[in-house]
């Protein structure tokens, strides 16, 4: 049988965050891990990211905030790298982080800066 959200997800997952990166977390799944991925795919990425109420733009915006918020380093790599796929530019990315110095800390805003630079760096590579 086949789930047509966990389709659009995963064409959603591979269009925002890289096909190799997608390719890579499916891959590295085994039997213990493999639930959570298709999980992941099938409602984040099929079900919300599907749904056309919000642009891939906004979404990836919000992402950055709320990664941000949660500290959440690793993740907010790739969705920085995935907010460039989706057309954010740098300087609307810089301007999230700065009003999370404000709502989330300072601290936590550095940290977001340095790790943005860096996907930033490495996605123009």
């Amino acid at each position: 049988m086949t789930n047509p959200k966990l389709e659009q997800g995963l064409a959603i997952r591979k269009a925002v965050l890289g096909a190799a990166h997608v390719e890579r977390s499916l891959a590295a799944a085994d039997d213990f891990n493999k639930p959570i991925q298709e999980l992941v795919t099938a409602y984040c990425w099929g079900e919300v990211w599907g749904n056309e109420d919000l642009p891939r733009q906004t979404r990836s915006l919000l992402n950055i905030a709320m990664l941000t918020a949660l500290n959440r380093s690793h993740e907010l790599k790739v969705h920085v790298q995935g907010a460039l796929r989706n057309g954010v530019s740098k300087t609307e990315i810089q301007a999230v982080l700065m009003q999370t110095a404000i709502y989330c800390g300072v601290p936590a805003a550095l940290e977001s800066f340095r790790v943005a630079s860096e996907a930033i760096k490495t996605y123009a590579e």
